[in-house]
């Protein structure tokens, strides 16, 4: 487990707008060292509010975007093309305004797509879709990731993994099917702890006065079943990137020194 670094900036705008710039930098550096890039994104109001940013970034046309491949750490399971679907934001924030190879673009199923409504057999194809991809450098059924992206709800939540549901407590499957999550939709997608580690970085991205407790929680050494986000961490590096709302109950051992 690698330990956490933490960044705090000023607001939210300026986190969303610093990350686009890191994120612009860490797809670059690896295209240049291997040729491509995988990024996984997440949704929610700071996932969206990065690629915004993003889409805005001078720096943006750096990135070769034809070789870039996009995943998602979870998905709602709706039909295709609904508003709430995070692949659905991501197009309207970011995808449809750059040059993307739609083949390396790995979005979710969706409820109306070729497994209907099982959720499961969708999670199980998508799984499928990552070991596929997955190339023998990587050690394991997904691929290392070089950035996994994840949004922190107010009860430490990630991806579409909640305290104490059983997906949090998966051990052996890459991505499971979602049933009775404690917000809308109740049946959703989601990568699993482990698919999460496996990424080179994980960066968790909290910005707010809501996001506050949950970060001190899972910052504070909880228990990844209790605090799922406490759970999340890359085999080279965990970055936290909060606004200085979330930040301000974190214990000050924990308060970086230096701070955007």
């Amino acid at each position: 487990m690698t330990p956490p670094q933490l960044v705090v900036h000023r607001d939210k705008e300026l986190m969303a707008q610093a990350a686009a710039a890191r994120l612009i930098t860490k797809i670059v550096d690896a295209q240049a060292s291997r040729g491509h890039a995988s990024v996984v994104l997440t949704g929610g109001r700071n996932g969206n509010g990065l690629l915004a940013a993003l889409a805005a970034a001078p720096a943006r046309g750096a990135v070769d975007w034809s070789r870039l491949d996009l995943w998602w750490g979870d998905e709602r399971f709706l039909p295709e093309g609904d508003p709430e679907r995070n692949v659905t934001q991501a197009r309207e924030a970011l995808l449809d305004a750059v040059p993307l190879d739609p083949a390396r673009v790995h979005a979710m199923p969706a409820s109306d797509g070729p497994y209907g409504d099982d959720a499961d057999t969708a999670a199980a194809a998508y799984a499928a879709e990552l070991a596929e991809a997955a190339e023998p450098e990587d050690h394991g059924p997904v691929p290392a990731f070089d950035v996994l992206m994840l949004g922190v709800g107010p009860d430490t939540h990630v991806a579409s993994l909640f305290p104490e549901l059983p997906a949090v407590r998966e051990t052996e499957r890459t991505v499971v099917g979602v049933h009775g999550a404690p917000k809308p939709p109740p049946v959703r997608i989601s990568l699993t702890l482990p698919a999460i580690r496996a990424a080179r970085e994980v960066w968790l991205l909290a910005a707010g006065e809501d996001k506050a407790e949950a970060a001190a929680i899972a910052l504070s050494g909880a228990g990844e079943i209790q605090a799922p986000a406490a759970g999340a961490y890359g085999r080279g590096r965990t970055l936290w990137l909060l606004d200085a709302a979330a930040a301000s109950r974190l214990p000050r051992a924990l308060y970086p020194p230096a701070s955007a």
